[in-house]
Protein backbone atom coordinates (compact mmCIF):
# COMPACT_ATOMS: atom_id res chain seq x y z
CA UNK A 1 0.00 0.00 0.00
CA UNK A 2 1.28 3.67 -0.86
CA UNK A 3 2.16 5.77 2.21
CA UNK A 4 0.45 8.83 2.66
CA UNK A 5 1.29 12.08 3.58
CA UNK A 6 -0.52 15.71 4.33
CA UNK A 7 1.45 18.55 4.16
CA UNK A 8 0.15 22.10 5.70
CA UNK A 9 1.14 25.40 3.35
CA UNK A 10 1.40 23.81 -0.37
CA UNK A 11 0.17 27.02 -2.22
CA UNK A 12 3.95 27.84 -2.65
CA UNK A 13 7.04 27.51 -1.19
CA UNK A 14 8.70 24.11 0.67
CA UNK A 15 5.13 23.06 0.75
CA UNK A 16 4.61 22.88 -2.52
CA UNK A 17 8.42 21.26 -3.62
CA UNK A 18 8.08 18.73 -1.17
CA UNK A 19 3.96 17.68 -2.35
CA UNK A 20 5.72 17.64 -5.66
CA UNK A 21 8.56 15.56 -4.12
CA UNK A 22 6.38 12.95 -2.30
CA UNK A 23 3.93 12.50 -5.57
CA UNK A 24 6.79 12.16 -7.49
CA UNK A 25 8.43 9.43 -5.65
CA UNK A 26 5.18 7.51 -5.48
CA UNK A 27 3.49 8.40 -2.23
CA UNK A 28 -0.11 9.31 -1.79
CA UNK A 29 -0.10 13.77 -0.86
CA UNK A 30 -2.52 15.46 0.92
CA UNK A 31 -1.46 18.64 -0.35
CA UNK A 32 -3.59 21.97 1.53
CA UNK A 33 -3.62 25.27 1.72
CA UNK A 34 -6.15 28.52 2.45
CA UNK A 35 -7.21 28.39 -1.07
CA UNK A 36 -7.70 25.37 -3.06
CA UNK A 37 -9.50 26.93 -5.81
CA UNK A 38 -6.34 28.63 -7.06
CA UNK A 39 -3.85 25.68 -7.38
CA UNK A 40 -3.93 24.16 -10.98
CA UNK A 41 -0.32 22.10 -11.30
CA UNK A 42 -0.72 19.85 -8.28
CA UNK A 43 -4.72 19.30 -8.52
CA UNK A 44 -3.47 17.61 -12.25
CA UNK A 45 -1.90 14.96 -10.25
CA UNK A 46 -3.64 11.68 -9.87
CA UNK A 47 -2.03 10.84 -6.23
CA UNK A 48 -2.61 14.34 -5.18
CA UNK A 49 -5.88 15.83 -3.44
CA UNK A 50 -5.93 19.30 -2.85
CA UNK A 51 -7.95 20.59 -0.09
CA UNK A 52 -8.44 23.51 2.14
CA UNK A 53 -6.70 23.17 5.30
CA UNK A 54 -6.15 26.78 7.47
CA UNK A 55 -4.52 26.20 10.19
CA UNK A 56 -6.51 28.85 12.22
CA UNK A 57 -9.55 27.01 11.70
CA UNK A 58 -10.10 24.09 13.34
CA UNK A 59 -12.83 22.67 11.12
CA UNK A 60 -10.77 22.84 7.99
CA UNK A 61 -8.09 20.97 9.75
CA UNK A 62 -10.78 18.19 10.48
CA UNK A 63 -11.89 18.15 7.42
CA UNK A 64 -8.75 17.71 5.40
CA UNK A 65 -7.52 14.96 7.49
CA UNK A 66 -10.89 13.42 7.18
CA UNK A 67 -10.93 13.70 3.33
CA UNK A 68 -7.26 12.12 3.05
CA UNK A 69 -8.12 9.51 5.06
CA UNK A 70 -11.29 8.61 2.67
CA UNK A 71 -9.62 9.33 -0.90
CA UNK A 72 -6.36 7.38 0.65
CA UNK A 73 -7.20 5.14 3.43
CA UNK A 74 -4.84 6.07 5.85
CA UNK A 75 -2.25 9.00 6.98
CA UNK A 76 1.33 8.20 7.58
CA UNK A 77 3.35 11.34 7.74
CA UNK A 78 2.73 15.01 8.54
CA UNK A 79 4.59 18.00 7.68
CA UNK A 80 3.53 21.16 9.13
CA UNK A 81 4.74 23.52 6.62
CA UNK A 82 2.13 26.70 6.68
CA UNK A 83 3.41 29.68 8.26
CA UNK A 84 4.63 33.03 7.82
CA UNK A 85 7.29 35.87 8.63
CA UNK A 86 6.24 39.02 11.08
CA UNK A 87 8.80 41.53 9.87
CA UNK A 88 9.69 44.94 12.14
CA UNK A 89 10.31 46.28 15.45
CA UNK A 90 8.65 44.43 18.26
CA UNK A 91 7.67 47.53 20.28
CA UNK A 92 5.95 48.83 16.48
CA UNK A 93 3.93 45.63 15.98
CA UNK A 94 0.24 45.49 17.07
CA UNK A 95 -0.24 42.71 19.55
CA UNK A 96 -3.33 41.25 17.39
CA UNK A 97 -0.49 41.11 14.69
CA UNK A 98 2.12 39.13 17.84
CA UNK A 99 -0.83 36.92 18.35
CA UNK A 100 -1.77 36.03 14.28
CA UNK A 101 2.07 35.26 13.90
CA UNK A 102 1.94 32.50 17.05
CA UNK A 103 -1.78 31.65 16.25
CA UNK A 104 -0.11 30.24 12.28
CA UNK A 105 3.69 29.31 13.43
CA UNK A 106 2.80 27.47 16.92
CA UNK A 107 -0.89 26.73 17.61
CA UNK A 108 -1.72 26.32 13.74
CA UNK A 109 1.28 23.35 14.19
CA UNK A 110 -0.01 22.30 17.65
CA UNK A 111 -3.74 21.99 16.20
CA UNK A 112 -2.51 19.99 13.37
CA UNK A 113 -0.44 17.46 14.87
CA UNK A 114 -2.90 16.98 17.85
CA UNK A 115 -6.06 16.53 15.15
CA UNK A 116 -3.87 13.62 13.55
CA UNK A 117 -2.81 12.14 16.74
CA UNK A 118 -5.54 9.93 16.81
CA UNK A 119 -4.62 8.40 13.75
CA UNK A 120 -1.73 7.81 14.09
CA UNK A 121 -2.08 5.90 17.53
CA UNK A 122 -4.57 3.70 15.44
CA UNK A 123 -1.93 2.91 12.68
CA UNK A 124 0.43 2.65 15.41
CA UNK A 125 2.47 4.90 14.14
CA UNK A 126 3.25 7.93 11.75
CA UNK A 127 5.99 10.48 11.38
CA UNK A 128 5.92 14.17 11.91
CA UNK A 129 8.11 16.92 10.43
CA UNK A 130 7.98 20.58 11.28
CA UNK A 131 9.20 23.26 9.18
CA UNK A 132 11.53 25.40 11.67
CA UNK A 133 13.77 27.74 10.61
CA UNK A 134 17.28 28.75 11.34
CA UNK A 135 15.90 31.56 13.20
CA UNK A 136 14.98 29.10 15.70
CA UNK A 137 17.90 28.29 16.33
CA UNK A 138 19.55 31.89 15.99
CA UNK A 139 18.23 35.46 16.22
CA UNK A 140 18.20 38.46 14.12
CA UNK A 141 17.17 41.81 13.95
CA UNK A 142 14.03 42.71 12.72
CA UNK A 143 12.65 39.52 12.75
CA UNK A 144 12.19 38.79 16.53
CA UNK A 145 8.54 37.70 16.43
CA UNK A 146 9.36 35.31 13.94
CA UNK A 147 12.37 33.99 15.81
CA UNK A 148 10.21 33.95 19.09
CA UNK A 149 7.69 31.45 17.10
CA UNK A 150 10.48 29.57 15.82
CA UNK A 151 12.12 29.02 19.00
CA UNK A 152 8.67 27.67 20.43
CA UNK A 153 8.47 25.09 17.90
CA UNK A 154 11.60 23.98 18.63
CA UNK A 155 10.92 23.42 21.88
CA UNK A 156 7.29 22.31 21.18
CA UNK A 157 8.89 18.97 18.77
CA UNK A 158 11.86 18.24 20.83
CA UNK A 159 9.11 17.70 23.86
CA UNK A 160 6.59 16.10 22.00
CA UNK A 161 9.00 13.84 20.49
CA UNK A 162 10.08 12.41 23.75
CA UNK A 163 6.09 12.25 24.74
CA UNK A 164 4.97 10.14 21.71
CA UNK A 165 8.19 8.37 21.27
CA UNK A 166 6.74 5.16 23.07
CA UNK A 167 3.73 5.06 20.69
CA UNK A 168 6.05 4.78 17.73
CA UNK A 169 5.06 8.37 16.69
CA UNK A 170 8.15 9.99 15.10
CA UNK A 171 8.71 14.21 15.44
CA UNK A 172 11.58 15.31 13.14
CA UNK A 173 12.51 19.32 13.02
CA UNK A 174 13.63 21.26 9.14
CA UNK A 175 15.48 24.03 9.62
CA UNK A 176 15.79 25.32 6.61
CA UNK A 177 17.67 29.26 6.54
CA UNK A 178 19.92 30.89 4.12
CA UNK A 179 17.86 33.65 2.57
Amino acid sequence: MKKTVLITGCSSGIGKAAARLFAGNGWNVVATMRKPTTETELARMSNVLVTRLDVQDHDSINQAIKAGITRFGRIDALINNAGYGQYGLFEAIPREKIQEQFDVNVFGVMDVTRAILPHFRKNQGGLIINISSGAGIFTLPMISLYCTSKFALEGFSEALGFELASQNIVIKLVEPHGG
